[in-house]
């Protein structure tokens, strides 16, 4: 469809308040899902990205992999193993999900970032001593799955200030120097609290929190975080959800201004989430 000049002013003129907002603001993007995987997705995370900070917006990214992990676990013959729906790492998978997440896919994500025009630096929570933690202690034994104990943001704001998006793969380390996997929702919800980020973005496969989990017309475009409680109780929010969702109720306790998870498998995604005043998906305030 031809879209006039006329319509394209009309367009930025709408976003010229949100861009005001978020102007020398901190968003932290969780990327993860089909938008990963996806190669025209791919692109409209990259470009949205380097949009955001051309207009002043300090962008951090915080990516998962796990489609990645299972590829390459299976190309080395170990088995990847599922414990209530959490990845078991024993130190064979350790091994590998450091040198997936650390290694070729954060390369590839920045390396991707600078081939739309933007400016990168890939990170782990080891680099710095960034993200600490400790081994997960739970009804099972994960192996080599981290508790978060503290995140030191002083290497993600200089990398922000010398004008670069972080790109942060979440393998954490312990104070004897044992590295952990950490939960990506998890290490994003915390890092985006640390910043004090304007907004922490998670991108997901589903619409957002829907009153009928197969009825797309029923999303809940705003939740307060007192209501959680609530809706776990209705059952509205079940499943897989919950963990996303403490992480955004967390986020906003610790004083991100507000949370959302968003359809990461609509293109540019982001762009309607930050820049338009409809939104899109679930934002958690």
């Amino acid at each position: 469809m031809e879209i006039s000049n006329v319509t394209r002013g009309n367009i930025l003129i709408d976003a010229l308040p949100h861009i005001q907002r978020y102007n020398n603001k901190v968003v932290v993007i969780k990327y993860g899902g089909n938008a990963m995987t996806n190669d025209e997705l791919k692109e409209s995370v990259m470009t949205d990205i380097v949009l955001l900070t051309a207009v002043g917006v300090k962008v951090v990214l915080v990516h998962g992999g796990g489609p990645e992990i299972n590829a390459m676990l299976g190309r080395l013959n170990i088995e990847s193993k599922f414990i209530g729906g959490l990845r078991y790492t024993d130190k064979e998978t350790m091994e590998v999900v450091q040198m997936v997440l650390a290694g070729k896919l954060n390369k590839d994500l920045v390396a991707n970032l600078q081939l739309h025009g933007g400016m990168a630096l890939g990170m782990c929570g080891v680099d710095g001593q960034m993200i600490m933690a400790k081994k997960l202690e739970g009804e099972n034994d994960l192996g080599y799955v981290g508790e978060i104990v503290s995140v030191a943001t002083k290497p993600i704001i200089e990398a922000l200030n010398g004008g670069y998006v972080p790109i942060i793969s979440t393998v954490a380390t312990s104070e004897d120097g044992q590295t952990y996997n950490i939960n990506a929702d998890t290490a994003a919800a915390r890092i985006a609290s640390c910043l004090r980020a304007e907004n922490l973005i998670l991108m997901t496969d589903i619409a957002g929190l829907l009153r009928d989990k197969d009825d797309p017309d029923t999303l809940i475009p705003t939740v307060n975080v007192s209501e959680v409680p609530y809706l776990k109780k209705q059952g509205i929010i079940s499943g897989g959800m919950i963990p996303k969702i403490d992480c955004c109720v967390e986020a906003v306790r610790r004083g991100v201004h507000k949370t959302c998870i968003i359809d990461g498998r609509i293109p540019h995604s982001i762009l309607i989430e930050l820049l338009s005043s409809e939104g899109i998906g679930t934002q958690f305030i």
